[in-house]
């Protein structure tokens, strides 16, 4: 019997450890983000990699009523292209999905305001 009682403690207690590990090492979703200013506004590319897709947002503040061109490019090819107004609470948020590609994931994020100075890009890649 204390063979028996000593077997199943060691057990037990090997599962109680195991389960911690095992979610200590599950991978988790990927992701990156660039914050850089453009003509004085403050702006945040995110590109989150879940469920073998992309999430890429863009948060750009500044003043209501100013105009914006976004453009987004995955491995090179445009997928938005958009002038966009600031809103009523001062920001544009832009949010879409892209699928993931064979190889080497590259986005680019490019902003320039409308009668503004020469505009800014940020790029993130992931493997």
């Amino acid at each position: 019997m204390s063979v028996l009682r000593t077997v199943t403690a060691g057990l037990g207690a090997a599962a109680l450890l195991a389960t911690p590990l095992a979610l200590a090492t599950a991978t988790p979703a990927s992701a990156a983000e660039r914050q850089f200013r453009c003509a004085g506004s403050p702006v945040d590319f995110e590109v989150e990699k879940d469920d073998g897709r992309y999430e890429v947002d863009v948060d750009l503040d500044g003043r209501r009523g100013d105009q914006w061109r976004i453009t987004l490019r995955q491995d090179g090819g445009v997928f938005y292209n958009q002038v966009r107004r600031v809103d009523a609470d001062g920001d544009i948020d832009v949010d879409r999905t892209r699928p993931n590609t064979a190889g080497r994931d590259v986005f680019k994020l490019t902003v320039k305001k409308i009668g503004g100075p020469a505009a800014c890009s940020s790029t993130i890649a992931f493997r």
